[in-house]
């Protein structure tokens, strides 16, 4: 499903107009969900280079797709990492998000003498004012934070970013970079790459902006705790928005499902979400908050932000196939990659004569051959071009990437290469 809003009052054409890229959260799979919808905009988008673009944002599991994206990785290599397993730069074991905080389990258990004891004593000191819920909230403060290991996740980041050739420094990224997460004591928005929080390593900051309650601890940073991103917005496509984008494409994994739509188009699905249960219905619960709060940012960037447009591509709310696909289930990561992939080509299809226009305003255009082909398959092209990418390797791309920057710097605006002033005859 592709949301377009377009400029209300569109500027004169920049000769470079500055291009900035949301990616929202959705666990493991709704990462997979934003892989093949990139995967399928690097195809069909002429002029679209993902790994150039001038800002780029990321929560949750989408903060590391952006922040691979702003070190260099292109949609090419991350379908290899994640995908096919082809990568010889990575190699990656979904087992790594699913690992028990065993940890955290000994942190809490480790309360359990001092409790009880207080608990006794409280009843003999006052055996007639001791209440179950009392009871019930102080078992409550035993449990763990979360149930599994990020520390792993940040771990396997590390390994990719501090690579020869990319970066786990914000500050030295050539592309601004900024990954949103919320101060657990406190609810506000931090956006680690900013100002004041550029210190802090790229792979830390996305395991905090992905540390779900309940499914993953708080994050210790600098003496303070932080959580998963989306919890105060969706996709925080303002921060693009605020670094000066003119036009800011956005990828929102998570939409709830809509059990009409998907009668409408033939597929089958349950009579009602409560046939599956206490997972089915928070799940529709949580996704329903977070399309909300993203209908109410979208009709305050029309107004605040008049001159920028907006691109948003979403799943199909009628899709239950991925709306009953476990999260954290990685059999299927390439068939729910593939469903992004063609959801997305077709929706640049169907809107083309509305997104042609705005896309060229940035120096953009859609590729008609790519859009119309109901053939191309996302893996397809993996193996192509493939190349081993070493140390020497990446060290030499790294120079040329520089030497280029350097280059480009000292080219004047004109385009044609400056003179060196002549020599005057002794």
């Amino acid at each position: 499903m592709l949301v377009l809003q377009a400029a209300g009052t569109p500027p004169r054409r920049k000769k470079k107009p500055a291009i900035g890229i949301a990616i929202a959260g959705g666990g493991p799979i709704g990462g997979m969900y934003e892989l093949g919808a990139l995967r399928a905009l690097d195809e069909a988008i002429a002029g679209l280079d993902m790994t150039a673009l001038d800002v780029y944002v990321g929560v949750s599991s989408g903060a590391f797709i952006a922040a691979s994206l702003a070190n260099g990785l292109d949609t090419t290599e991350m379908c290899r990492i994640f995908l096919t397993g082809d990568s010889h730069m990575a190699r990656f074991r979904p087992d790594v998000f699913i690992q028990p905080a065993f940890l955290e389990y000994l942190r809490r258990a480790a309360h359990v003498p001092r409790m009880l004891f207080d608990w006794f004593t409280a009843i003999a000191r006052h055996p007639l004012d001791i209440r179950i819920s009392d009871a019930l909230l102080h078992l409550g403060s035993l449990l763990p934070t979360g149930l599994f290991d990020n520390d792993a996740v940040e771990a396997f980041l590390r390994g990719v970013f501090e690579r020869p050739g990319h970066s786990n420094d914000f500050r030295t990224l050539k592309r601004k970079l900024y990954v949103i997460a919320v101060e657990l004591d406190s609810g506000r928005r931090v956006r680690f790459g900013a100002s004041g929080y550029d210190d802090v390593p790229i792979s830390r900051a996305i395991e905090a902006s992905a540390a779900l309650p309940g499914l993953y601890p708080p994050v210790r940073i600098k003496d303070r705790y932080y959580v998963d991103g989306a919890l105060q917005r969706t996709l925080h496509a303002s921060v693009a928005l605020d670094e000066g984008a003119d036009l800011v494409i956005g990828l929102n994994p998570l939409v709830p499902f809509d059990a009409q739509g998907a009668y409408l188009h033939g597929k089958q699905a349950p009579e009602s979400l409560i046939e599956g249960g206490l997972p089915a219905v928070l799940s529709q619960t949580f996704r329903t908050l977070l399309r909300s709060r993203m209908q109410a940012s979208l009709s305050k960037y029309a107004q605040q932000y008049p001159a920028a447009d907006l691109v948003l591509f979403e799943p199909d709310p009628g899709n239950a196939e991925l709306f009953f696909t476990n999260v954290f289930s990685y059999a299927n990561r390439v068939h729910i990659a593939e469903l992004a992939y063609h959801a997305t080509l077709a929706d640049l299809h169907a809107q083309r004569a509305q997104l042609a226009p705005v896309l060229e305003r940035h120096g953009l255009a859609l590729r008609e051959a790519v859009i119309a082909d109901r053939r191309r398959r996302l893996v397809d092209g993996l193996e192509e071009h493939a190349s081993v990418t070493t140390a020497s390797t990446a060290r030499l791309r790294h120079a040329l990437d520089e030497l280029g920057e350097l280059v480009r710097r000292r080219t004047p605006r004109d385009g044609r290469p400056a003179r060196r002033p002549r020599r005057r005859a002794p």
